[in-house]
């Protein structure tokens, strides 16, 4: 079973999806799944190098909402494990470069390990994953070959790939992240609790078992 996850580096319910999805493997096993995550930029007018995250914040949901915005999401992540810091975020980064990131680490074998580490070191760490610097770290943290991520990083390596990408998920129908897409046929919207996933898991398992069988 081919498992898609799009998502966007910024989107902190991608966050806390993910650390659902990584509770919902361990309690499954993960056996018969193939996972790949798979990009979406919420807002790719961003321009290079990012905006001011309070405007931006407060442009996008009003001034009194965009202090409160955040509370929600903080009680959801604390039953994760996730300490959502977005007092510490500066910047409100265009997120084209770190999916071209989890695109390298997927072909370096770390790219599920990388999704939690740029998810960590932007909604934690406040750290700007815009800048190349910090992509940089992330991808030595990863253990990938930092001189490779640096190059890449100043060419315009798998840009259009990565709207590509992010238009097919468009395409599909996906208008909101986390989406998890199985066998590029089944979707389902939004961060899910671990026990929805595994039962989703174990029912195209057996029905892909089941089609094998029948040939």
């Amino acid at each position: 079973m081919q498992l898609d996850v799009v998502s966007d580096t910024v989107c902190p319910w991608c966050y806390i999806g993910k650390k659902r999805l990584d509770q919902a493997l361990e309690m499954h096993g993960g056996e018969g799944i193939t996972l790949a995550w798979q990009p979406f930029q919420l807002d790719a007018s961003i321009p290079e190098g990012g905006v001011d995250r309070k405007t931006y914040m407060e442009k996008k949901f009003g001034a009194e909402r965009a202090k409160t915005v955040g509370n929600t999401i903080r009680e959801f992540g604390e039953q994760v494990g996730i300490d959502f810091r977005f007092d510490r975020i500066e910047r409100s980064p265009n997120t084209l470069d770190s999916h071209r990131l989890i695109r390298w680490a997927g072909t370096a074998g770390c790219q599920n390990e990388m999704v939690d580490i740029l998810f960590r070191r932007y909604f934690e760490d406040g750290e700007d994953i815009g800048l190349h610097d910090v992509l940089i770290d992330a991808a030595t943290e990863a253990q990938m070959d930092a001189d490779i991520v640096r190059d890449l990083l100043t060419k315009d390596a798998d840009k259009e790939l990565i709207h590509r990408e992010d238009e097919l998920a468009r395409q599909m129908g996906i208008q909101g992240v986390p989406s998890f897409v199985v066998n590029s046929q089944w979707v389902m919207v939004g961060a899910q609790e671990p026990e929805t996933l595994v039962k989703m898991f174990n029912k195209l398992l057996a029905r892909e078992a089941e089609s094998a069988a029948a040939q």
